[in-house]
């Protein structure tokens, strides 16, 4: 038999760790092929491919974000090859498998739960002529009838086969994410989320998942992202994993978690910021709401003063970044609660911060409560909701007008110092900012455009005047600053107009060569003189000292920023104050 796998990733660097679980738990019985494409991929493009491997079958793998793009896939499939059975499994199908098989009749099979062991027992049923009915955990039509058979006792997770050691992956390690899990399921009962419906954690081999983790390093990958969903549930494991991974890491490599802020206990934190390499481990951390009503509601255990200490640890010890995530539309969380949630979660200055919104998951406990609450959600993939009995259609747009520019303006780290400096005291909270900014940005039509690095810097000023609260010369100097210090080189052009005179520019070069300590620091140290000097550095009016803004500090002084750029590394910023520069 020719048997596919297959799956749209939502990006090029995402790679699907299901199917290499099922390949290899296939294997060496059977040899399916896997292959991957993405949601942008031409459904047309995906079928031919498909096609020309002539598969006998083809097992999908189905996710929100992918379920009504592979439906298309598999009916055109089916018109093409109509004898090719399709198997279709993942969290989107595994609930409701009923209205799956009767909304696509292009299904032969759905896969319900863990896969492994179904997927292998298909292969044998196909193989030998059997009969369906022996299978365990599937959902199928027989005579027009649906089907479906109970599910096996759950797998022992220690004797699983690894998934990594296909030869055809090697190439792509450096280039794409490496999922690995080390356990499935979850303690928690979050109503909103599919991992509360398996009932308690189960662990793999550990000393296999080392391997693993010896084997991918060493053949390139380069971001290793665990999927476990709650990674430090226990703490003597995540201890033991941390130590392994800091031991044994090659450098360039990045591991992510996901974690539970508020049961990481402080000496694990400590044991981290002591030891761990700069930059090697990254942590994922769920917030959702700060409600105390709402997490009761959704049976969402959480300690917010614990979860505060665990980041603001972590942020003190300068070596993990950190992406807290928000989820907006949970029960009871009207637009002030959720304002205040915002507020609440920023004042810690993750180095990232998500707006998601709820989406209402098949399976889940809140989607069967959604009478209750009311809400009104669009009833297909990926299932958001439009609103709720306490936060209106009107409320949803404006906070996703506020998602936007928090992307782009904090979470891709543009303009972090204008940005603080505007939410500390300029604007009332920082949820303010981001929401008035988006609002503006929105009526603009920028939401529909694309961006350069100018016009993020552009538009914001554009927001800043029209706003009138601001002090314009520092805001104005910050985003000089956030400019510059994306640039390794001189920048051909800048998004402010020039407001240096040659001749002064000249002047400052001159007293520079001259004076070399005139800024506090050793300017012979760079080695210009007048012939690079221009070549290597750029000088603009500015309103406060670099020096004091990477302190905390904001105080308006009248100067001069002299940026020296140094050969593709990140500048050098220095204050010449125009007191004493005589200029």
């Amino acid at each position: 038999m020719n048997i596919i796998l297959t799956t749209l990733n939502a990006k090029y660097i995402h790679t699907n760790l299901a199917l290499r679980y099922l390949k290899s738990y296939a294997m060496p019985a059977y040899i399916p092929k896997i292959i991957e494409y993405t949601i942008k991929d031409p459904t047309m493009n995906i079928v031919s491919d498909l096609y020309q491997n002539k598969p006998d079958i083809i097992g999908f793998s189905l996710y929100i974000w992918n379920i009504e793009e592979s439906i298309k896939v598999m009916r055109m499939l089916k018109q093409v090859m109509p004898d090719v059975k399709i198997i279709a499994g993942g969290p989107e199908v595994t609930y409701d498998y009923d209205y799956w098989l009767k909304r696509v009749p292009e299904i032969d099979v759905i896969a319900i739960g863990e896969g492994e062991r179904t997927f292998k027992q298909l292969l044998d049923v196909y193989a030998n002529n059997g009969d369906l009915a022996t299978v365990q955990g599937i959902a199928y039509r027989e005579n027009e009838q649906l089907k479906f058979t109970a599910p096996g006792p759950k797998l022992d997770l220690r004797e699983l086969p690894s998934p990594f050691r296909f030869a055809e992956d090697i190439p792509e390690l450096g280039k794409r994410v490496t999922y690995i899990e080390t356990s499935r399921g979850c303690p928690f009962s979050c109503q909103f989320c599919l991992s509360s419906i398996e009932v308690g954690v189960r662990y793999f081999n550990r000393d296999a998942i080392k391997e693993d983790i010896r084997y991918l390093m060493a053949n390139g990958a380069k971001v290793i992202k665990f999927v476990d969903r709650t990674f430090n549930i226990s703490r003597s494991y995540a201890m033991e994993m941390f130590q392994f991974l800091i031991d044994e890491h090659v450098p360039g490599t990045v591991f992510q978690f996901e974690i539970t802020g508020d049961i990481m206990r402080p000496e694990v934190i400590q044991f981290l910021n002591e030891n761990a390499p700069a930059g090697l481990f990254r942590f994922e951390i769920g917030v959702q709401s700060t409600n105390d009503l709402t997490n009761e509601l959704v049976q969402r255990r959480q300690n917010f003063e614990k979860l505060s200490r665990t980041v603001t640890m972590v942020k003190d010890g300068g070596k993990i970044a950190q992406h807290l995530d928000l989820i907006a539309g949970l029960p009871e969380e009207d637009y002030d609660s959720f304002r205040k949630t915002f507020n609440d979660v920023f004042a810690m200055r993750p180095e990232e911060l998500q707006l998601g919104f709820l989406k209402l998951l098949r399976g889940t406990g809140l989607r069967i409560q959604a009478e209750q609450y009311g809400y009104t959600y669009v009833d297909e993939a990926p299932y958001e909701i439009f609103s709720n009995n306490v936060l209106s259609f009107d409320d949803i747009l404006r906070i996703k007008q506020t998602e936007d520019v928090l992307e782009k303006y904090w979470n891709d780290n543009r303009t972090p110092r204008t940005v603080e400096y505007i939410v500390t005291d300029v604007f009332e909270s920082p949820f303010d900012f981001f929401q008035q900014f988006g609002t503006y940005w929105e009526t603009r039509g920028w939401s529909r455009i694309g961006h350069q690095l100018e016009d993020l810097f552009t538009r914001l000023h554009d927001f800043l005047e029209q706003d009138g609260r601001a002090d314009m010369d520092i805001a104005r100097s910050l985003m000089k600053i956030d400019y510059l210090v994306h640039h390794k080189f001189q920048p051909r052009k800048v998004w402010w107009q020039d407001d240096l005179p040659r001749e002064t520019r000249m002047a400052i070069e001159q007293t520079l060569l001259e004076t070399p300590m005139l800024t506090g620091k050793d300017f012979t140290s760079y080695g210009l003189n007048e012939r690079t000097i221009r070549k290597q550095t750029y000088i603009t009016p500015i309103y406060v000292n670099p020096d004091d803004v990477e302190l905390g500090i904001l105080e308006k002084t009248d100067g001069f920023l002299v940026t020296v750029f140094k050969h593709g590394e990140t500048p050098d910023f220095l204050f010449l104050d125009r007191t004493l520069s005589t200029i």
